[in-house]
């Protein structure tokens, strides 16, 4: 089909004024990279992603998920077919010791609510730059804590476009993974299971949490977040920053010099500088020490 064509079917499911076409998928990246997308969408209801994954599914249209791009790079060619932003669905609601939050709510919200109803838990999340699709997608975590700790279920929907509930053992998760990426699920929602817990202590964990983030991380530039999964017994900032690869540019990207587990966006940088960086640094600690850096960082779309 035609863009016009899938832009005019779409519209008889959802309202016109949450359809763009040819977006350019930068304004959604943590890194200020990538392409356009064909089409661009932004759901409210749970109802009318099922509406469109159905529509996608008889026209044979690729569908991708973004969240709020705090962990991903969208190559400069961007991405064909549908892409559906999940950062309208954004309802949190707060039942005793209970929190569900839709997927694009922002998990630092989310930990923030949380502290404001006295509930201990989430204060991991307090510094985590992602949605809670994106959160549960990956098992985030930070400081000691993930989301495996605290998630009870997540309602997902499946390939033909089923509202299905999992349950914590259900989504299978570990480092870094869960089954939302092994069956391509889409999160709508998580709910989360917290304990009581004082006001005050909260906030201070949550102060010294943050207070460690803006010491170590460079928050100053967009970036991916942390770039490469830690390898066991290792740190991947440490073996790249041993590699004497701190500091090093390719385009208008930099290794960190305040955290060389990031790659930072210092000059008007592309996405294609972003994956030969990555390629760069893998290649250079491996014949430095002998380890293989793999990406934690989600890499989708198109070359130029």
């Amino acid at each position: 089909m035609q863009v016009t064509e899938i832009y005019d079917g779409i519209s008889e499911l959802i309202e016109a004024s949450h359809i763009k076409i040819n977006e350019p998928l930068k304004k959604y990246t943590y890194t200020k990279t990538g392409g356009n997308a064909d089409i661009y969408i932004t759901p409210v209801k749970y109802s009318e992603i099922q509406k469109v994954i159905q529509f996608a599914n008889e026209h044979q249209i690729p569908v991708t998920y973004l969240g709020n791009g705090s962990n991903i790079i969208i190559r400069d060619g961007g991405i064909r077919g549908i892409v559906i932003s999940l950062l309208g669905l954004t309802e949190v609601q707060v039942e005793v010791d209970t929190i569900i939050a839709s997927s694009g709510a922002a998990i630092i919200e989310v930990s923030r609510i949380a502290r404001d109803h006295h509930l201990t838990g989430l204060e991991f999340a307090c510094g985590i730059p992602g949605s809670i699709g994106g959160a549960v997608y990956m098992n985030a975590g930070a400081y000691g804590g993930e989301v495996k700790d605290v998630i009870e279920s997540a309602t997902v929907v499946n390939q033909a476009g089923e509202i299905i509930t999992l349950t914590n053992e259900e989504l299978q998760l570990d480092y870094r993974t869960s089954i939302i990426q092994a069956e391509h699920y889409v999160v709508l929602e998580a709910t989360f299971k917290l304990e009581r817990g004082d006001i005050n202590l909260i906030q201070s964990q949550m102060d010294i949490l943050t207070e460690r983030r803006e010491d170590k991380q460079p928050l100053e530039y967009p970036s991916c977040g942390s770039v490469f999964r830690r390898p066991p017994g290792h740190f991947a900032g440490q073996l790249i920053q041993e590699a004497g690869l701190q500091g090093h540019r390719i385009g208008g990207v930099e290794v960190s010099k305040k955290h060389a587990g990031f790659i930072v966006n210092v000059n008007n940088g592309t996405a294609t500088d972003y994956e030969l960086m990555i390629a760069h640094v893998q290649k250079n600690v491996l014949e430095n020490s002998g380890i293989e850096l793999h990406p934690e960082v989600r890499v989708i779309g198109e070359k130029l």
